[in-house]
């Protein structure tokens, strides 16, 4: 768009203006001029008149009247020859006149002036001449006798010596105009440039502040407006100066408290591009920071994992968690944080990602898993089932042989499926280290028949404190699944409802199927969980009363053992509990 500078706006505004002015001016005097110029040339046509008439009344009165033509004729030759006199009588005809033979002229009773003249003292008029052929101005007078007018003394000029005269004024007040207005136009460039020239001064000093100059100053410009806004601009800069030192502080602190994080500090903008590496980051993701920056985070770094971490904390309106691992690079693992940036406007600006190097405590996480592993395999036979039974024969089962025998079977029974679980519970802690994971079976089962024998498995206990285990699943519903793995996680939910139940209550067992999962849930009626313990309980050995686990002959593995089955068949576990309102753990399994 095409853009005027300020002197080429405010000089042709003050030009237009003045040569209106001039305009309106000029008009208005010309106007009043000719108005003046009139009314002086009807006084002197009046006072010719006058003189004439009191001539003309001498003669009127005399013997020889026809003498008024030539007084007429003589008169015009004294004066410069352009005035014109006639003398009229009273009935119209025409006495005498300067330029035409009286008795060839027409009857001028008619005449406007020679009217106004009779009816009030004075006519006056403008208008064309048949007599002369041409435009006249006429001034008549009466002469009066005994109060009666007896004839008309009229003095007329032709308007072209008026038109002439006039246009020889209007010409000199052309001429005075035009240098009027040449002075204006002068005046008018002066007058713009002192007004743009402080405002083009400084227009350059903002120049010079964007490019970082604030130590200048915008001098006064004499105008009160220019120095307000020279003011405005001072403080403008001095303010801005402040700001600029105040961030660089920041953004020096800033950096050196990233510069000495050990964790990673990795900063994107909306679209996935890195504004930002810390020497940890960089360290961490092998990356060269002064190469990356502007670069799309699938470009710098190979890791799905990271990369989609990164997109769903772009997409997301909240803090983002979760853990990333690099396996190609030796087994190295990261705890993730994710936080969104708001620019200037509060809108999404970006995200922050902190990396936390979990490599050290993921492989005593393994260790532990092992020690768990080895814990398992030596602990084969202190299980509940076992115990109960045997307590059963040593109570006075052994009086009946055939007793005896059925208890001996289901014991052995027992001892097999445990010898089962224990060894699929090993093949478990391979598979979360990604060495055996086609070698758990999965198949399409009917859930029930799961589900009720690990009620039975968990009976004893469930007998022992009169608390009746119901079960809600339909037939007909089945789900694919590792049947062992599952009967042992809802056998470890079970018996944990019933460890923490009050005697005499009911543990629920409910499943619904859905359109993409298959919800199997354990509800109790004991003692609750407090919401502290919530986030931590599937934790491998964390209990919440250590005291009371132990005195119940809790481990700390149960519900760490059903949530890695859970894991395996690609769902999750997830658990609702208040204290004194009972838990329910609820096992979602993928369809």
């Amino acid at each position: 768009m095409f853009r005027r500078r300020l002197i080429w706006q405010l000089y042709p505004s003050f030009l237009a203006t003045t040569l209106l002015a001039l305009l309106v001016a000029t008009a208005y005097s010309s106007y009043t001029l000719r108005r003046f110029y009139l009314d002086q040339l009807r006084k002197e046509l009046r006072l010719v008149a006058d003189v004439a008439a009191s001539h003309v009344e001498e003669m009127l009165r005399g013997p020889a009247p026809g003498d008024i033509d030539v007084l007429c004729k003589k008169l015009r030759q004294a004066g410069d020859g352009r005035m014109r006199l006639t003398v009229i009588a009273a009935d119209g005809k025409v006495l005498g006149d300067s330029d035409e033979n009286p008795a060839l002229m027409e009857d001028h009773a008619g005449r406007a002036e020679i009217i106004d003249a009779m009816a009030r003292g004075l006519g006056q008029s403008m208008r064309f001449s048949p007599t002369l052929g041409t435009n006249m101005m006429y001034v008549a007078v009466p002469i009066e006798e005994d109060g009666q007018s007896v004839a008309v003394i009229r003095a007329a000029i032709p308007a072209t010596d008026i038109d002439h005269t006039l246009n020889r004024i209007y010409v000199a007040i052309v001429w005075a105009g035009l240098i009027v207005a040449l002075g204006a136009a002068f005046l008018s460039l002066l007058i713009s440039r002192r007004i743009s020239q402080p405002i083009t001064r400084m227009k350059r000093i903002a120049q010079l502040f964007a490019q970082g100059q604030l130590n200048i100053r915008v001098p006064e410009a004499g105008a009160a407006e220019l120095d307000e806004l020279a003011s405005a601009l001072n403080e403008m800069a001095t303010q801005l100066q402040d700001r600029i030192l105040t961030i660089t502080r920041q953004r020096n602190e800033v950096k050196a408290i990233l510069s000495s994080l050990v964790e990673g500090v990795l900063a994107v903008d909306s679209q996935g591009r890195i504004a930002s590496v810390n020497p940890a980051a960089a360290q961490l993701l092998s990356l060269d920071p002064a190469h990356v920056q502007g670069r799309h985070i699938e470009e710098v770094v190979r890791n799905v994992g990271l990369q989609q971490f990164v997109r769903r904390t772009l997409e997301s309106d909240q803090p983002t968690e979760g853990d990333v691992s690099f396996p190609d690079e030796g087994g190295r693992f990261f705890h993730v944080h994710g936080a969104g940036l708001a620019d200037p406007q509060a809108e999404r600006g970006g995200a922050v990602i902190v990396l936390s190097d979990m490599t050290r405590i993921h492989r005593l996480e393994n260790l532990r898993r092992d020690f768990v592993a080895n814990v398992s395999h030596e602990l084969k036979t202190p299980v509940t089932s076992i115990q109960g039974f045997v307590e059963a024969l040593l109570d006075g089962g052994s009086g009946d042989p055939e007793q005896s025998q059925r208890y001996l079977g289901i014991i052995a029974k027992h001892a097999e499926r445990l010898n089962a679980i224990i060894d699929d519970l090993l093949s478990l802690s391979r598979l979360e280290e990604g060495a055996e994971k086609r070698a758990i079976l999965f198949e399409d089962v009917k859930l029930r028949p799961v589900l009720e024998t690990a009620i039975e498995l968990a009976g004893v206990r469930a007998e022992q404190k009169r608390i009746k285990a119901e079960l809600s699943c339909d037939a007909s519903i089945s789900a694919r699944v590792n049947a062992p793995l599952l009967e042992q996680a809802i056998v470890n939910l079970v018996d944990n409802a019933v460890k923490y139940s009050d005697e005499g209550t009911t543990v629920s067992i409910e499943v619904v199927q859905q359109d993409r999962e298959t919800a199997i849930s354990v509800k109790d009626a004991g003692c609750g969980i407090p919401p502290e313990h919530l986030a931590r309980i599937f934790e491998r050995f964390y209990v919440v009363d250590k005291g009371r686990s132990r005195k119940l002959g809790g481990t700390g593995l149960g519900l760490a053992i059903v949530k890695h089955i859970t894991l395996v068949h690609g769902g999750h576990v997830g658990v609702e509990s208040a204290p004194g309102r009972g838990s329910t753990f609820t096992l979602h399994l993928p369809r």
